[in-house]
């Protein structure tokens, strides 16, 4: 590696950023396509098997594969293959090289939550734009931080929370904000998450974990645990990136990781980033105030198995759906039942013999009921008591018309970037930070096992500093991340 390829790893991600070197944007990519696209936009893939392979696959239809990263070298290789392209590494920094990060404009990072914003900050820094999957962090603090990086390098970012792409969404926003509801007082969203273990399953589906726990119950020494051995093709050292270092068991990869706090967010972090997201609009949520946490089988190790978190929101403006309210999350089990709202609630919007729904939303005002019984928030209906209101008004008034799901969210991303424009983008940054870093919330309220209070200038948990470490994660030696802007 060069002297001068040394220095600019330095500050997008080591010691010397750090101490607050800054990248200015007279940078050689500042001056690239980045900044005056070409007709072809490039774009190279970090994460590229599941959810990453539909993720670049849809980006291939807009843009130019030009690179790939995977922590698996078996789906690095396969995608490499598809996609014609030599460059192709297991190590998300590899792609920053000063001979590399030449030949992309753009990103798509769909990995595991705790690598989202290593590579999308330092994307963003060399003037890139970024497609990253849900929730766009690890943690609240990177929210913001993803949120002013792109604000302040003037890129765009779309978060693949697909449903802000469909039109029953989008209409569903236009009607709440249009006063359909009247005084909006309450929020609640639900999910069937989580389907991976978590708590105590969890913990005990590790060898060694298990093994000491036997051990212990048979009051024997626990002797040398023996781990798993990394398979060939996984680049451990990759997969775990910025989180602390731990021995491989094959319940982290490829898909438990999202009960684990180190690597994932759980439920909450799966899934809030679509089930809220119509809500969240609709209603023009900003930074809760307050939150607090109901959960079961908290640990310091994986999320939890069930929970009710209360989010309170202070007035955003003067319209009705701006005023103060309650946000409510349920998820998981608890005695072996699934934890919803209220009966009394759900008696107002299921039809006689209707079972609820998975997952879904209900926003509460005082004129009228919104009740979404799916993950997006695409499909609702409007109550007034008995009465339906704008049945079948399904298609976007004031807001663009996209409808086409997952692709059209690479398409919609791939236009803000020829025009210019990040807010074209549907689930931007701007937006897509605030939902994130307001939903992570509730999991540092799980953590805390406390209400908190929060301030959102400061970014900072007020009543419990202990809480903070939650808000803010430390990073592993070797994958440091400037906090500057």
């Amino acid at each position: 590696m060069s002297d001068r390829n040394l220095d600019r790893r330095l500050f997008l991600g080591g010691s010397a950023a750090a101490l607050g070197y800054f990248l200015t944007a007279n940078a050689d990519s500042a001056a690239r396509a980045a900044d005056t696209p070409s007709e072809k936009l490039r774009v190279a893939g970090i994460g590229v098997g599941g959810k990453g392979g539909s993720d670049i696959d849809g980006a291939s239809k807009v843009m130019q594969v030009t690179a790939v990263c995977d922590c698996d070298r078996n789906t690095l290789e396969k995608s490499a293959a598809k996609f014609k392209v030599a460059t192709k590494v297991t190590d998300y920094r590899r792609l920053f090289d000063d001979a590399v990060e030449k030949t992309f404009d753009a990103v798509t990072v769909s990995t595991p939550d705790h690598n989202h914003t290593w590579p999308s900050v330092t994307a963003m820094r060399l003037k890139k734009h970024v497609y990253v999957q849900k929730p766009m962090t690890h943690s609240v603090f990177e929210a913001r931080l993803m949120r002013e990086t792109a604000k302040a390098m003037g890129v765009c970012g779309q978060m693949g929370n697909q449903g802000s792409a469909e039109n029953g969404l989008r209409r569903a926003v236009e009607l709440v904000q249009d006063g359909i509801l009247g005084t909006v007082k309450e929020i609640h969203v639900w999910t069937n998450r989580p389907i991976w273990p978590q708590g105590p399953e969890a913990i005990l589906k590790v060898g060694a974990a298990r093994a000491a726990a036997f051990a212990a119950i048979q009051k024997k020494p626990a002797g040398q645990l023996a781990y798993p051995t990394v398979p060939a093709s996984l680049d451990w050292e990759a997969f775990i990136g910025p989180a602390p270092m731990r021995p491989y068991d094959p319940i982290y990869h490829p898909f438990s990781w999202r009960g684990w706090w180190d690597f994932g967010t759980g439920a909450l972090g799966d899934m809030a980033c679509h089930t809220a997201n119509m809500a969240f609009r609709a209603c023009e949520l900003t930074s809760p105030t307050t939150i607090e946490a109901d959960a079961t089988d908290v640990n310091p190790e994986t999320g939890v198995t069930s929970a009710t978190i209360k989010y309170h929101f202070p007035a955003r403006g003067s319209q009705p759906h701006q005023g103060p309210l309650t946000f409510f999350w349920y998820e998981g089990m608890k005695d072996r039942k699934k934890v919803l709202p209220p009966k009394e609630l759900l008696a107002k919007v299921l039809k006689s013999g209707q079972t609820l729904s998975d997952s879904g939303s209900i926003i509460v005002g005082d004129k009228a009921i919104l009740f979404s019984p799916n993950d997006y928030g695409a499909q609702f209906t409007i109550l007034a008591g008995s009465e339906e209101l704008a049945k079948g008004d399904r298609t976007p008034k004031v807001l663009p018309i996209n409808n086409k799901g997952d692709d059209g969210m690479k398409a919609e991303w791939a236009h803000a970037i020829r025009e210019g424009k990040p807010e074209l983008a549907y689930s931007n940054f701007t937006i897509a930070g605030m939902l994130t870093e307001a939903i992570l919330l509730g999991n540092v309220a799980i953590r805390a096992g406390k209400k908190i209070e929060f301030d959102a200038a400061k970014v900072a948990v007020t009543n419990d500093k202990a809480a903070n470490q939650f808000v803010k994660r430390e990073y592993r030696k070797g994958w440091e991340l400037s906090d500057r802007v």
